[in-house]
């Protein structure tokens, strides 16, 4: 049952790295060939992807040219960008308006929709009325930060399904209850995450974080529950994950979620780092470290910064291909600093696997 696994996939390639996925898969199997497919980016302002806020335009052109060689062609992609934000602005400055041209895919700017209201449990949810004709919602966010709810993934993107009225409401909310219920009212039927430069804890973006990945699932809130560990945090910390688990959106990681990764090792960091990315770098010794594992241990750093400890971290912390085979004391991150006498395994961890060991260093 693929319901239960967890793709993902290394690389600076999305657009073919995306197609080997659903290759792989043989996504059109799953989808009926009158549907009406709806493709939900995140393009939450008007700016490119590369500065960690928006979904890579990269990524939607090799999936919808994937799906119109399979001959399913009833494609729209669908947004609402963020109150303050022009939807069409952020289609053209994002590369959407060129891939609509391109490949003949409407935009459709939810800002600009009608909306219904629908009603979870006792809350009612107003949800454009274009969303609510979609046969199959495949959601595009962007794995980052972000400055309240810690995470934003999966299940937040669906709030761009919602008019600005609607938006503002979920704030006085709290946000964690009403992005939970949302995703009860809007069904995904396939998530693609762009992992690829994802902000580090705004997301607006600013301060990208260079992962090279994308991540593949069916499940909003399992896929949700393995970002938050990429950022550092347990899926506790996130309040929406566990509450659209507990009114049956998903499930949260189990023994029997399997993570199936690819192509692990296939580059060095690249990205011009911001100033916040570049203090942390402060704290790294690298030697030729993979982008998937630095962006790891940057993250990892960035939430012991949060949590006031990263000035009482003892000594730097090593990574990179340089260190394979070398033994020796300190801090190692990765499985190529296995040799080191204190080492987070993995290749590449999970940001708060990291955590997890450089706070045992921090309190002695």
């Amino acid at each position: 049952m693929i319901n239960n696994r967890i793709y993902v996939s290394y690389g600076d390639n999305p657009q073919k790295m995306i197609k080997e996925l659903l290759a792989g898969l043989k996504i059109e199997n799953y989808i009926k060939k009158d549907a009406l497919i709806g493709i939900k980016p995140n393009l939450v302002v008007a700016k490119p992807a590369a500065l960690g806020a928006t979904t890579s335009p990269e990524l939607a052109a090799g999936l919808i040219e994937y799906l119109q060689s399979k001959g399913l062609n009833n494609i729209v992609i669908l947004e609402g960008s963020w109150v303050g934000e022009k939807t069409d602005k952020a289609f053209a400055a994002c590369g959407y308006t060129e891939i609509s041209k391109t490949y003949g895919v409407p935009l459709i700017d939810l800002q600009r929709d009608s909306s219904s209201p629908i009603t979870v449990q006792g809350m009612e949810i107003n949800i454009c009325d274009q969303v609510l004709k979609v046969d199959y919602l495949i959601n595009m966010p962007v794995l980052k930060g972000h400055c309240q709810t810690k995470i934003t993934c999966a299940l937040k993107n669906l709030k761009g399904c919602i008019p600005n009225m609607e938006k503002r409401k979920f704030h006085t909310l709290g946000l964690h209850k009403p992005i939970a219920y949302l995703n009860k009212a809007v069904k995904t039927d396939l998530i693609i995450v762009d992992g690829l430069a994802g902000d580090l804890d705004f997301e607006e973006g600013g301060n990208p974080v260079q992962m090279d990945r994308i991540i593949l699932g069916f499940d909003p809130v399992s896929i949700d529950a393995y970002a938050a560990g990429l950022l550092g945090f347990a899926p506790d910390e996130i309040p929406y994950i566990k509450i659209a688990e507990s009114i049956g959106v998903g499930s949260c990681l189990t023994a029997e979620t399997k993570i199936c990764e690819i192509n692990k090792e296939h580059s060095v960091k690249k990205i011009p780092q911001s100033r916040k990315v570049q203090r942390l770098a402060g704290y790294i010794e690298e030697k030729h470290a993979c982008s998937a594992c630095y962006g790891s241990l940057i993250h990892a750093l960035a939430r012991l910064s949060e949590q006031g400890n990263l000035s009482s971290l003892q000594e730097k912390v090593h990574i990179g291909q340089g260190y394979k085979g070398i033994k020796s004391k300190g801090i190692g991150v990765g499985a190529c600093t296995r040799g080191f006498e204190c080492n987070v395994l993995g290749c590449p961890p999970t940001a708060k696997a990291i955590v997890d060991v450089l706070m045992d260093n921090v309190k002695r």
